[in-house]
């Protein structure tokens, strides 16, 4: 299936390239003839408002996973994998209010540094090598794979010349930029990904809806499809093993959200680039209030894929060449793709736009990253102590090459992989569990010590592969659990926290540990708009479980 273009749709995609295009360059110029600094590089310049914050947050979040990933599991499971976006802004209130302080106050450049303030170097080139690994060969090679895919399937464009074109286009202004460039951009990028993405919602609830709109579509996917509503999923549905039922409220997601939101560096480095943590914060509550929102444009379209294709009614007003590039259940990502060919002129390149945003932000912000993990954890500790910033600078400018490269090579080996946003959370939660164990124990418990969380991240590998690889038989002689991936990613948080608490206490015998942070009721203040912010958030929250709780 191959979408057909109009000359309004090229301007309007061409018009966003060169925007994007423009207005990276024009960030990334040298002020006054100055050359960058590290900190303008890598944090650009601590200069960020609350609302390019949260803006860039939702960029940096919102990739070709969600898009292509998150609209097919919609078509495939429903309403139910919704909870990655809604529990995120509650996380994300967490994350603002407990985690950020400590991270601003002793001024950070990377999530892998604050490690060694807190433990130890070795355990901070651990973590390094951990992230940067993650980084290259799952994120970003699943964002080109699944953004190439979305190009193949819309324009026809081969898979290995999307690859080319979208890593190119990422490079083009945030190798030479920085962080500048990628988090102004983003707020560009944002208002694209809205926007487009809106506009691929309503037309696919008017579909269903025989040109009866917005709402009128939504009521009729929920009386066709009102399985695809339930939030929490029962053990019977052929989806539980993704979605545990209520394991999802009380269990592994915690895991997932609270490590990616909290601790991962390409999503956490905007905030340490703000002008203040007040504004570090108002844009995290920023980005929670946009996360309530991003189901509609992420998940709802993927429903109305399903009931569309399954309604003999509906799919005869469409016409022969809807058949092209059918989705089925065991191609689900592909159901994104195909509702955009239904737009009409003009408004097919703005979703198209939307889609290229989603993915270009998502790659920027992982090679900005990247490149500064290698730089200021790889290169400054053990290559070049010495390194100014124009050394830095162009080390980290190398570096994103080099991962983009290998990201390159990476993203056609992920082909035939169904459902690519269930298979980035599962294997992501090899390395998330034992992460997130060290920084919590680490943040909040004075005992912690740095051979307790040595110990305690590198068991976390075997724990989470012994729930993961079982041999097929071994779990029925009860020597392993078959166990749904997200409470096999609380279970290894809770034991790989549980070696680092014993050795821990073995070794310093229950004293404070030397390093151990220091943290008071004062620490945790946070503005009356926030307080109240968050306490809207909660409360939406409530009422959406409720509304779609089964």
């Amino acid at each position: 299936m191959t979408a057909q273009f109009s000359i309004t749709d090229y301007i309007i995609f061409i018009g966003y390239a060169v925007l994007i295009l423009g207005v990276g360059l024009w960030v990334s110029r040298n002020k006054d003839g100055k050359e960058k600094s590290a900190e303008d590089y890598f944090l650009a310049s601590k200069s960020l408002p609350w609302w390019a914050i949260g803006a860039s947050l939702i960029a940096a979040n919102i990739s070709a996973e969600q898009f292509i990933g998150m609209s097919g599991s919609g078509f495939s499971l429903g309403l139910a994998i919704a909870s990655y976006e809604w529990m995120a802004a509650l996380t994300l209130i967490i994350v603002g209010k407990f985690f950020l302080p400590i991270f601003i106050e002793k001024g950070l450049y990377t999530i892998p540094e604050f490690v060694e303030k807190r433990f130890s170097a070795q355990l901070k080139t651990i973590l390094a090598v951990f992230w940067i690994a993650l980084y290259v060969f799952v994120n970003l090679a699943s964002v080109l794979y699944l953004g190439s895919l979305a190009l193949e399937t819309i324009m026809d464009i081969p898979m290995v010349y999307g690859v080319l074109g979208l890593a190119l286009f990422a490079a083009a202004y945030s190798l030479y930029g920085g962080l500048s460039a990628v988090s102004w951009t983003d707020v560009i990028q944002v208002f694209f990904l809205i926007l487009g993405g809106l506009v691929t919602t309503c037309l696919a609830l008017d579909l269903v809806s025989n040109g009866q709109g917005m709402w009128a579509g939504f009521q009729v996917i929920y009386e066709k499809a009102p399985d695809k509503f339930a939030m929490i999923l029962d053990q019977g549905h052929p989806e539980y093993k993704n979605l545990p039922g209520i394991g999802v409220l009380v269990g592994g997601m915690w895991v997932a959200n609270i490590y990616y939101w909290g601790f991962n560096q390409y999503i956490i480095q905007r905030t340490l680039a703000a002008k203040s943590l007040k504004e570090a914060q108002h844009g995290i509550l920023f980005a929670a209030g946009l996360k309530l929102i991003l189901p509609l444009i992420v998940v709802i379209p993927g429903i109305a894929a399903f009931v569309i294709i399954k309604d003999p009614e509906i799919m005869g007003t469409l016409g022969a060449d809807a058949t092209n590039g059918l989705p089925t259940l065991d191609q689900a990502d592909k159901a994104y793709p195909w509702l955009l060919q239904f737009l009409p002129a003009g408004l097919k390149g703005l979703a198209f736009a939307a889609l290229a945003a989603a993915i270009v932000s998502s790659l920027a912000s992982m090679l900005n990253s990247t490149s500064t993990i290698f730089t200021m954890d790889i290169y400054k500790q053990y290559i070049n102590p010495t390194a100014n910033d124009r050394s830095m600078v162009k080390t980290g400018r190398i570096a994103a090459v080099v991962a983009l490269l290998v990201a390159c090579v990476m993203a056609p080996l992920l082909g035939g992989i169904d459902q690519a946003f269930q298979f980035i959370q599962e294997y992501t939660g090899v390395v998330s569990p034992g992460i997130l164990a060290v920084f919590l124990l680490g943040l909040f418990w004075k005992k912690t010590t740095n051979r307790g969380a040595i110990v305690g991240a590198l068991s976390s590998i075997p724990i989470a592969m012994y729930f993961k690889v079982a041999p097929k038989g071994w779990s029925e002689a009860a020597l392993f659990l078959d166990l749904p991936f997200l409470d096999q990613m609380g279970y290894t948080t809770l034991l790989t926290m549980a070696v680092i608490a014993i050795v821990s206490w073995r070794e310093n015998q229950g004293s404070d540990d030397a390093k151990g942070i220091a943290i008071s009721s004062s620490t945790f203040k946070t503005s009356p708009l926030f307080n109240a912010g968050a306490f809207a958030v909660m409360v939406i929250l409530a009422a959406l479980y409720g509304m779609f709780w089964s």
